[in-house]
């Protein structure tokens, strides 16, 4: 299993037991795993625990890198805040937008699984998680691992002084 890097999930589910299990299943995947047990946890944790719903607080496009999260996986049905409450928030973020974020439920509701997945869900996984699912996350985490790294080899292109490949006009060049 030679990933270039351990990726780094957010686990968010209020049940003590689902918690520990996700957490179990992505860590025997060699994952790292911060686990949560609210959507106003997970906020806090991402810095997107302002109270007035704006745009996050750090607008800098690295945020992603300073919390260091590939992905986030939350339980649908929690108090307060819900998984679909925080994929929205989630997908609001500018600085946040791109990473990942996968529905869990116990619940097996077509138009919840297909709301979520319309407004910016990568997957939804019902409860309870096994390890086949966990191993549906790669592919996810690798495309936008290697997104986030062609956007800032565009970024730095951009910055890059600009080679002069225009040919000088001749003015002074009669037409024959």
């Amino acid at each position: 299993m030679g990933m270039p890097a351990q990726f780094h999930v957010l686990a968010v589910d209020d049940s003590l037991i689902d918690r520990k299990l996700i957490e179990r299943l992505l860590k025997t995947s060699s994952y790292q795993v911060t686990a949560v047990d609210s959507g106003s946890k997970a906020l806090e944790f991402l810095g997107l625990n302002d109270d007035n719903g704006d745009e996050d607080r750090d607008s800098s496009a690295d945020a992603d890198e300073q919390v260091g999260v590939n992905l986030i996986i939350t339980d649908y049905c929690m108090p307060g805040m819900t998984g679909y409450d925080l994929l929205r928030r989630i997908k609001q973020s500018s600085s946040f937008k791109d990473i990942p974020v996968v529905i869990m439920s116990s619940e097996n509701i077509p138009s919840r699984i297909n709301r979520c997945l319309e407004d910016g869900a990568q997957d939804f996984f019902l409860k309870p998680v096994q390890l086949s699912d966990v191993n549906k996350l790669r592919p996810h985490l690798i495309k936008t691992h290697s997104n986030i790294n062609k956007r800032k080899g565009m970024e730095d292109d951009i910055h890059s002084p600009v080679p002069d490949r225009t040919r000088p006009r001749y003015n002074e060049l009669e037409v024959v």
